[in-house]
């Protein structure tokens, strides 16, 4: 049932099941994201084979054509949440106006059922502990509503997921550079180094900086800081957590540190930028 938000009169339309059965699957009106803890399925999914084993993640749109033909031992948790739910802010009820809304875009592929990657991303060894986090995490939210700005959290939640996974499913075979770009996108919330990166690749400075400028037009680090930057705009648009949490949750140590990239990146403080995108988009 869509939960009931004890702080404010209304009603948010995600739910999250702590055990899946895939009775009912796709959900109607839903994009479901499971995550599978244990065991192993089987099935088709849009016409092709799938198979899935812990720990493993499916992607379902609403109009998603899945048949579960095997279960070994399977456990699975998962959430769900009406595409409006992607909206920042809440739409008028007028049926003459429906004012534009910036859209959370993060993780969107996954749920395409034309991309024939969608459905199923990968999921490495070293994303599953920061996605189990997450994911429990997330769960926790939706039941205690902990205070008023509950719903951005989950927000926040769902963009780390989606954002991890997209980059995880992105290419198929994995070079140096992908190890390092893993390395980036599960951990950017902590501390990393550029001793870090070149562990992880098995490259030196020298060549790891040179592949990175290649592959993605950047150093190492100076991608690090772009990624970062990246999540945190999603932040500032979708949610209303202070420049602190933000920075706390986006790897920078210090909110001064995180303005002062952010400006000289942006060309606007954090703050206008929050304002100017959500004003931008209530004029459309």
């Amino acid at each position: 049932m869509p939960q009931v938000d004890r702080y404010k009169e209304r009603t948010v339309n995600i739910e999250f099941v702590a055990v899946e059965d895939f009775g009912i699957l796709p959900y109607p009106e839903r994009f479901t994201l499971i995550f599978i803890t244990s065991g192993s399925i089987k099935g088709v999914l849009n016409q092709r084979p799938i198979s899935i084993s812990a720990p493993g993640v499916l992607c379902l749109a609403e109009d998603a054509h899945l048949q579960v033909v095997e279960k070994i031992n399977v456990s699975a948790q998962s959430f769900r949440f009406h595409p409006e739910f992607l909206n920042t802010i809440t739409l008028s009820e007028t049926k003459d106006y429906l004012p534009a809304a910036p859209r959370i875009q993060t993780g969107l592929s996954l749920f395409q059922s034309h991309n024939l990657y969608a459905g199923v991303p990968r999921v490495t060894e070293k994303a599953y502990p920061l996605l189990f986090e997450w994911f429990f995490v997330l769960g926790m939210e939706v039941q205690a509503q902990s205070d008023a700005l509950w719903v951005c959290r989950i927000k926040k939640y769902l963009i780390q997921i989606l954002g991890l996974l997209e980059e995880l499913n992105r290419n198929s075979e994995h070079s140096p550079v992908d190890v390092a770009l893993d390395y980036i996108h599960t951990n950017y919330p902590t501390k990393i180094s550029l001793e870090d990166l070149t562990k992880c690749a098995h490259l030196n400075r020298v060549t790891l900086n040179k592949r990175f400028q290649e592959r993605c037009g950047n150093t190492a680090i100076g991608y690090l800081l772009s990624h970062r930057l990246k999540v945190a705009s999603d932040l500032l648009v979708h949610t209303d957590m202070s420049l602190n949490e933000i920075a706390r949750a986006t790897g920078f140590e210090y909110d001064t540190y995180f303005i002062k990239q952010f400006t000289a990146r942006k060309g606007m403080s954090p703050t206008t930028y929050r304002t100017t995108s959500r004003k931008f988009a209530g004029a459309q």
